[in-house]
């Protein structure tokens, strides 16, 4: 079971590019007692896309967190201000 919420929501934003995309992360339990991990991204504004991830433990799921996280910094996503 999930005892620590972790919700994580970053941005990318270039007007040069005409980009402007989402990115969210957050660990949830599940109606099984597992740990999921939830992504979804898209264009800022659209309702964009959903992957869930399970795994038997919270720690595997922070390990994925935080590995999608430090790819989403090195391509330029960032925190709201």
């Amino acid at each position: 079971m999930t005892v620590q919420p972790y919700h994580l929501y970053i941005e990318r934003i270039d007007p040069s590019k005409n980009m402007a995309r989402f990115y969210a992360l957050s660990i949830e339990p599940n109606l099984f007692g597992e740990t999921s991990l939830v992504r979804s991204w898209g264009r800022i504004g659209s309702r964009g896309q959903q992957k869930i991830h399970v795994f038997d433990s919270e720690a595997k799921a922070v390990d994925l967190l935080l590995t999608l996280l430090r790819k989403k910094r090195a391509r330029g996503y960032l925190p709201l201000h």
